[in-house]
C-alpha cells in the first residue's frame, strides 16, 4: 500500500495505469473497435475511386498517429489527401489509441509494423508514410528493423526525432511532480523505459545516463552501442523521400528543431541538424539522403503541435507534391 501511495503521488491516474501494467499489475482497457456497414448505394462511388487510383496511380498512404490521439483524429487529413489525390487508399492505424500511446515504443513498433505490413505487401508500388508526432519516431523504428519494406515518402509531421526536452502541459499532466530538469531521475530507470516519453526523453545536461538507458531513441540514433547499426541504415536509406516538417510556434515538440534532428547542446542551445554528430557521421543515412537530394525540411511558422494535420496550408506546402 506505500508503493501504491506513492506512485499515486508521482504520477498521473492514467500515466499510473500504464506504469502498472508494465508490472503485470492492470490492463487498460481496449478500445472497441466500431464496425459499420456501408449501404449499397455507397458500393459505387467507391468502386469508381478504385478505378481512378487505378489509372492514376496513387500510392496508397499510411498514417501513424501520435501520443494521445486515435484514428479518428485525421478526418481532416484524409480529406485533404482524397481532394488532391482522387482515389488514394488512405489507411489510420487504429492501435495504441489515447492513453494505450504512452506504452513503450518498440512494442508500439511491432504492433503497428504487423499492422501496416499487410498493405505494404498488398502495394506492389510502394507506399506512403505520414506520421505524426510520437508516431513518427514509431515510423522510424519499422523502417529501420523492416529489410522489406516499400515506403517511398516518410513524412514526419511535427515529431521529436532528436528526442524532447520540455517543460509542456503534456508533461505537467502525466508527471505532475516533475520538471523537465528532474525527469531524468525517472525517465532514465527501468521503471521509466515502460513509459513511451522516457524512451525518447533526451536530457542535454545528462548525456552519458541518455545513451546507457534509453532502450530506443539512442539506439535508433546509433548513439549507443547497436550491432544492427548497419542493417538498420541499409534499411532506413530504402525510403525515396524524408520529409521534416515543424515550426516554431509548435508549443510542444522541444526544442521544435527536434521535428528536423536539431537539439540543443549542454547550454540548451539549438544545434541544427547539419552539425550534428549523427549527421555528420551518417550513423543512419541522413547526411545520404541529403546528398541524394532526399532530405526535404518544411518549417512553417503560426501552427500549434494540435493543429498539424488538420492544417490544409501545411498538407499543400510540405505534402501534397510527396503522395504521389
Amino acid at each position: 500500500m506505500l508503493l501504491w501511495g506513492f506512485f499515486h503521488h508521482l504520477f498521473s491516474p492514467l500515466l499510473l495505469e500504464v506504469v502498472m501494467k508494465g508490472f503485470g499489475c492492470a490492463s487498460l482497457r481496449r478500445r472497441r473497435r466500431k464496425s459499420s456497414s456501408g449501404a449499397a448505394g455507397l458500393l459505387w462511388p467507391l468502386l469508381g475511386a478504385c478505378l481512378w487510383a487505378s489509372v492514376v496511380g496513387y500510392k496508397p498512404v499510411i498514417i501513424v498517429h501520435g501520443l494521445f490521439d486515435s484514428s479518428g483524429d485525421f478526418v481532416n487529413l484524409k480529406r485533404f489527401i482524397n481532394e488532391s489525390h482522387p482515389g488514394t487508399n488512405v489507411t489510420v492505424i487504429d492501435l495504441f489509441d489515447r492513453g494505450a500511446s504512452l506504452e513503450p515504443m518498440w512494442k508500439q513498433v511491432e504492433g503497428f509494423k504487423a499492422a501496416i505490413y499487410p498493405i505494404m505487401q498488398n502495394a506492389a508500388d510502394g507506399v506512403h508514410f505520414i506520421c505524426y508526432s510520437q508516431g513518427g519516431l514509431v515510423c522510424r523504428g519499422i523502417l529501420s528493423t523492416l529489410s522489406d519494406h516499400n515506403v517511398h515518402s516518410f513524412i514526419s509531421l511535427s515529431s521529436p526525432q532528436a528526442g524532447q526536452y520540455g517543460d509542456t502541459d503534456y508533461l505537467k499532466y502525466l508527471f505532475p511532480q516533475f520538471v523537465k530538469s528532474n525527469l531524468y531521475h525517472l525517465c532514465y530507470t527501468a521503471l521509466g523505459q515502460m513509459i513511451s516519453i522516457c524512451n525518447y526523453w533526451n536530457d542535454p545536461h545528462h548525456r552519458d545516463l541518455y545513451v546507457n538507458s534509453s532502450d530506443y531513441l539512442a539506439l535508433l540514433n546509433s548513439e549507443r552501442s547497436n550491432p544492427n547499426s548497419t542493417e538498420w541504415k541499409k534499411n532506413f536509406l530504402k525510403i525515396k523521400k524524408l520529409v521534416l516538417i515543424g515550426g516554431p510556434d509548435d508549443g510542444v515538440i522541444t526544442p521544435w528543431q527536434s521535428s528536423q534532428f536539431g537539439f540543443y547542446d549542454d547550454n540548451e542551445t539549438v544545434v541544427e541538424m547539419q552539425h550534428q554528430d549523427l549527421y555528420l557521421r551518417d550513423v543512419f543515412g541522413l547526411k545520404t539522403l541529403a546528398a541524394r537530394g532526399d532530405l526535404i525540411l518544411c518549417s512553417v511558422p503560426g501552427v500549434e503541435h494540435v493543429r498539424w494535420h488538420s492544417n490544409e496550408t501545411v498538407f499543400h506546402t510540405c505534402m501534397e507534391k510527396w503522395l504521389v
